[in-house]
């Protein structure tokens, strides 16, 4: 396993990406271009991963995901990047939710922003189940291996390593 690891910087947003409606690969290679605008340097991006259904209403199709890292703009704050990535969802056609975990064309996730916390009813940082979802880990141990989320005192990769198997995860490719 690593020997080093590295905590969040004080700036970088970890974003998780997924889709299960439409063109899965167009709609998240065109929100990755799209949250690049939101950067103030590069993005760090996982390849896309195809990852079976969890905790979805029986039949949903199965998803594509990827996972971003980037620098926020000057005094952005992760209620603020929030409001953002919901105004994307909602540009690349995610309806109003009607079913938990219903199939959707873009679903994005504030899995952390630097080393902040929150808990209250529109925002909870770190994302309260990223360390347990592979679907999660999987693109992240790429980008960032050897990440401390807020919250936990093991990497990315050694979370990873121990999560049980569970529903598919297959890389698909590098995104564009």
């Amino acid at each position: 396993m690593p020997s080093s690891t590295f905590h969040l910087p004080p700036s970088l947003a970890v974003v998780a990406l997924g889709s299960n409606l439409g063109d899965s690969r167009e709609i998240l290679n065109n929100t990755m271009a799209r949250l690049q605008e939101l950067s103030t340097s590069p993005l760090l991006k996982s390849s896309l991963w195809q990852t079976s259904p969890v905790n979805c209403p029986p039949g949903s199709p199965i998803f594509m995901n990827a996972v971003v890292g980037f620098a926020p703009q000057k005094n952005e704050t992760p209620e603020l990047l929030l409001q953002k990535l919901r105004a994307l969802e909602k540009e690349f056609g995610h309806p109003p939710k009607k079913v938990l975990n219903e199939p959707r064309s873009l679903d994005l996730d504030l899995i952390a922003f630097g080393a902040e916390t929150r808990n209250s009813p529109e925002l909870i940082l770190p994302h309260p189940r990223a360390h347990l979802r592979r679907f999660v880990l999987q693109p992240l141990a790429e980008i960032a291996p050897d990440l401390v989320l807020p919250g936990q005192t093991r990497t990315v990769l050694d979370l990873l390593y121990d999560l049980p198997e569970s529903g598919a995860v297959v890389w698909l490719s590098s995104p564009i």
